[in-house]
């Protein structure tokens, strides 16, 4: 397996001199956390064992949210969250597209544009519950921002998971609906597009001279909701890519494997190292930005009218989702014990201790 950071420490030098001008400052740190993560040039925590007092030190994770070795832990925590939530009745996978004309717009104006996508796809949603005849009420969805094809190219997108269910808060009525399809996919679009260009206006951001007239929403049925949410939560915090469909990194050039979307086959591609490093840092999401949201009902705000819901809806969650896992342990090198960080944040080669020394 090939792994990212040795692909960035390979042509990070003629990548900064090609796009040094064009970088921004979440893209350096993504670019730095990533080529140190877990390496000798990063920090230090010495771990303790609880049964025979052996001491070692590990690197640190960078914990970055673009890196493909950290945060595998609050994946699976927010798929566990979002599981506890799940309501009796269908669940929909309806998934907005931004257009390929208003991609540069979104590329360089990813502070005003990604919130808006998930806003605008939420109260299209909204509007659509409140008109109809079924629900007439407020809807929930978790929504997660996705910038990324799976060939890597640049194509923002926003995934919502959303019950055929709504709250009539006035009435204090639960309503679910029964259908093949929740709402026609070719009505959401067209309200979708003119909220998000009366939105890119209102943000005094300049329109491309053309653009389509139609735009692509899918809605499809996804169950009870537990396939969709799982996958979703796994592309949260692990990356663009997985270390493992990295083929190869030879003559300046690097190969990756993808699964492509229209014939399920798996398909290579190969571009340069440079060009590589560019595809990963465009998705570097801006800091401070939350992907993943929690709409109507769902909101985190409405923990006990979902556990009321639950309740009279005689849906009680799964056990297995709803116990709270373990971060992976240290396990001591000389007894198998499980062994404790006592210090953290030591700056390599302090003292001379070594990973692999012993101090006890």
């Amino acid at each position: 397996m090939i792994r990212l950071a040795d692909i960035i420490q390979t042509f990070e030098a003629g990548f900064l001199q090609q796009y040094t001008g064009q970088l921004l400052a979440g893209q350096r740190n993504a670019l730095s956390a990533i080529r140190s993560c877990r390496s000798a040039m990063s920090p230090k925590m010495q771990a303790e064992c609880s049964d025979c007092a052996h001491q070692i030190r590990v690197p640190h994770s960078c914990g970055h949210r673009s890196c493909p070795h950290c945060q595998a832990h609050e994946s699976q925590r927010w798929i566990e969250r979002q599981v506890e939530k799940l309501v009796p009745g269908d669940y929909f996978l309806i998934t907005f597209t931004l257009p390929a004309e208003l991609r540069p717009l979104a590329l360089n104006n990813q502070q005003a544009i990604y919130p808006l996508i998930l806003q605008c796809a939420w109260d299209t949603i909204h509007s659509f519950s409140q008109n109809d005849k079924a629900l007439q009420g407020t809807p929930g969805a978790v929504a997660v921002l996705h910038t990324h094809s799976r060939a890597l190219d640049y194509h923002p997108h926003t995934h919502l998971v959303v019950p055929a269910a709504a709250i009539d808060s006035k009435r204090r009525l639960w309503r679910t609906k029964k259908a093949k399809y929740l709402f026609d996919h070719k009505a959401l679009a067209k309200v979708f597009r003119a909220k998000m260009l009366d939105g890119i206006r209102q943000a005094g951001l300049g329109l491309p001279r053309r653009y389509p007239e139609k735009w692509v929403v899918d809605c499809k049925n996804v169950g009870t909701g537990e396939k969709a949410l799982v996958y979703l939560g796994r592309y949260l915090y692990r990356g663009v890519i997985p270390e493992k469909n990295i083929l190869r990194c030879e003559n300046d050039q690097v190969t990756y494997r993808y699964q492509n979307s229209k014939t399920k086959k798996i398909e290579r591609r190969t571009v340069s190292g440079v060009a590589f490093l560019r595809m990963i840092l465009q998705h570097v999401l801006p800091k401070g930005f939350r992907r993943a949201r929690n709409f109507g009902f769902l909101h985190p705000n409405s923990k006990r009218q979902i556990k009321l819901l639950q309740l009279l809806l005689n849906r009680i969650p799964d056990p297995v989702w709803v116990e709270p896992k373990k971060r992976p342990t240290l396990c001591c090198p000389c007894c198998g014990g499980e062994m404790k960080i006592v210090r953290t944040g030591i700056k390599p080669g302090y003292d001379r201790f070594t990973m692999a020394e012993g101090a006890g």
